[in-house]
């Protein structure tokens, strides 16, 4: 464009200096000889032809000039249709959908969101655990109450059996004493017949002493059992300390529980955060796409968009790959314990159960054995009744014959020296009888504690049958949970083959990426290239620019000075239009002004006229009986004063 100005310059000085030449050469002859006209002809005819070579050159100039703006229009026009078309293109929804970033970034939404789902149910089965430990924990409370229970009654049994052991060996001083008074009684009786019925007594009482002897020896084994009693309750409380252990363990893990079920909701809440930053990302994406842009800014949005894709997809994938990672590592330690845990449970219940099977195995043979024993009781204790209505009917004998031989031995024996050792020996059967009544109704009262005796066992056997059935519940239970670990297990190995497949999925994607961005760089590299061309376009263009720019202030340079001109003719008026504003002015601030001081301003207004007027004529006017409107006149009291801020 430049060159054609130039040839066009040189034409119009051409065509003056050809006009020029013809009028020279019409003066020349009035005032010349003819040898110089001569001379001008010549000169004449050398600047035509130099004036046509000139203008040949131009005219091939401007053809060339002329045939390379065609081809830059159509150039112009080539790159406007592209650049239509990508903007059709990002305007286009189906485009922005089809997309593979857009689709990238859906997928990870989708498994993110499968993710949520999945951490939201494995927090209802922690929840669900967590119940079922709560249940445990009441279960245990009610052992403990029961084992107390239990500890009261040993503590019954205990004392039982020590009073049993001092009667035993009261019974046993008594015993001797007995033996002892007996064979006195035999050294001093010198009579026959004394010594007949002393032989009878003491046949009976070697009976009954038998009798005595079994028994004690029944009483030693009741202590015998007394022992294994306590033993059992020993173990009872061993078992207690093994289920209070048990209760800590299941509480420690309740409390692990809790703060795995806290990680996975702060889990939970960082993927919802990174879910909605995905979200933003994709709308930007999307606003990014429908906005029209030029190409630079294009560009420059797309080489933005590259980096920041492949920044997020880099940082996506490290931290996948390390949350799938370690929560594959995490699920699968986590099922291996509570699976080793379980089993560990499931064989110490087990071992519960049979332990106490057999604790209820030796109960109920220890039950048999006291009602063995409690009907032998019975019949020793029916023998010794009738042992003791037939030492009644031979007391009452004895009696008699006893007062037939007192009366005999007052009347013929007065006199001699050995009555009163007669009178001893009759004495002492009478002692040793109240002594037999006095021991069957000791062991009346004996076999009474034991039959009390047997019903507290079949009590404790009634619990320990109670506790067997929970402890067998407890076992189903701890299968059933065993069960759900196993299917937990299976699903955690599912899960990692599941998290295998997908990442090996996002390992060929990231390769599909990489194809892409390959080609993209490819394509990138091409349209630099045509940038660059354009940009050589462009800068042609922009001289263009400059000259009509500077074209530009020129002419403002000539409005400028017709426009001082101007302002010059109308100054005289703008005077006169600011006198008119100040006086204006004046007016408007002699009405804000107060109407009856004229020097401070309305602060104050009186809402039954609604006249203004400052505060301190105000306050004047209120200080008087009669207060009246200054302007109107109208009275008005003090609530009818308001201020106001103008």
């Amino acid at each position: 464009m430049a060159e054609l100005e130039e040839s066009r310059r040189k034409l119009v000085i051409l065509q003056l200096q050809r006009h020029g030449g013809s009028l020279m050469n019409m003066s020349g002859p009035n005032d010349v000889n003819g040898a110089v006209s001569a001379d001008k002809s010549s000169d004449k005819n050398m600047g035509w032809g130099d004036l046509k070579d000139a203008v040949e050159e131009a005219k091939t100039l401007a053809g060339d000039r002329l045939f390379e703006l065609h081809e830059t229009q159509e150039d112009n026009f080539i790159l406007s249709k592209q650049l239509e078309d990508l903007q059709g293109q990002l305007k286009d929804d189906n485009y922005i959908f089809t997309s593979k970033p857009y689709a990238i970034l859906s997928d990870q939404l989708h498994h993110l969101n499968a993710e949520i789902e999945r951490y939201k149910g494995l927090v209802e089965v922690l929840q669900n655990d967590k119940n079922q430990f709560l249940q445990r924990e009441k279960e245990m409370c009610a052992k403990g109450e029961s084992v107390n229970n239990i500890k009261q009654s040993i503590t019954a049994y205990e004392a039982k059996i020590e009073e049993l052991e001092h009667q035993i060996l009261k019974s046993m001083a008594e015993k001797n004493d007995l033996e002892i008074k007996v064979e006195e009684s035999l050294q001093d009786s010198g009579k026959k017949d004394f010594k007949d019925e002393i032989h009878v007594m003491a046949a009976a009482l070697s009976k009954e002493m038998e009798m005595m002897e079994n028994q004690l020896n029944r009483s030693k084994d009741a202590a015998s059992e007394a022992l294994a009693l306590r033993e059992e309750a020993e173990s009872l409380r061993t078992l207690l300390a093994k289920k209070i252990s048990e209760q800590k363990e299941i509480s420690d893990r309740y409390n692990a529980q809790v703060s795995e079920i806290k990680s996975l909701k702060e889990l939970i809440e960082t993927l919802e955060k990174e879910n909605q930053e995905l979200e933003f990302i994709v709308d930007m994406y999307g606003k990014e796409c429908s906005e029209s842009r030029t190409i630079t800014e294009i560009k420059e949005s797309e080489n933005r968009a590259r980096k920041q894709a492949e920044y997020l997809r880099t940082s996506l994938e490290e931290h996948s790959l390390e949350l799938r990672v370690k929560a594959a590592n995490e699920a699968e330690t986590a099922c291996q314990r509570r699976l080793c845990i379980a089993e560990a449970e499931l064989e110490e219940l087990r071992t519960d159960v049979d332990a106490s099977e057999r604790d209820v195995l030796e109960l109920k043979e220890a039950i048999r054995i006291k009602e063995a024993e409690g009907d032998a009781y019975i019949s020793e204790i029916e023998t010794i009744g009738q042992a003791y209505e037939d030492m009644q009917t031979q007391n009452q004998h004895l009696l008699q014959q006893v007062a037939d031989r007192d009366d005999f031995n007052i009347k013929h024996v007065s006199s001699t020296s050995d009555a009163g050792a007669v009178v001893q020996c009759i004495t002492l059967p009478y002692r040793l009888i109240n002594q037999l009544v006095s021991d069957s109704v000791k062991t009346k009262q004996a076999s009474a504690s034991l039959l009390s005796e047997k019903h507290l066992l079949q009590k404790q056997l009634h619990q320990v049958n109670s506790s067997l059935e929970s402890s067998k519940q407890k076992l189903s239970r701890g299968e059933e949970q065993m069960k759900a670990y196993v299917a937990q297990a299976i699903k955690t190995s599912s899960e990692n083959r599941h998290h295998a497949i997908t990442i090996e999925k996002t390992l060929l994607e990231v390769s599909d990426a990489e194809k892409e961005l390959k080609w993209l760089r490819s394509a990138v590299g091409s349209s630099e290239k045509e940038y660059e061309q354009n940009q050589k376009k462009i800068a042609e263009l922009r001289t263009e620019l400059e000259r009509e720019r500077s074209e530009k202030r020129k002419l403002e340079e000539a409005y400028e000075e017709v426009k001082n001109e101007v302002m010059e003719l109308t100054s005289e008026n703008e005077e006169a239009t600011i006198q008119k504003l100040q006086d204006e002015i004046k007016d408007s601030k002699a009405i804000l002004k107060c109407g009856v001081c004229f020097d401070r301003p309305k602060e104050v207004v009186i809402t039954k006229c609604f006249h203004l007027f400052c505060s301190t004529c105000i306050q004047r006017n209120l200080e008087l009986r009669h207060r009246k409107c200054p302007g109107c006149g109208t009275p008005f009291g003090q609530n009818d004063v308001r201020e106001v801020k103008i």
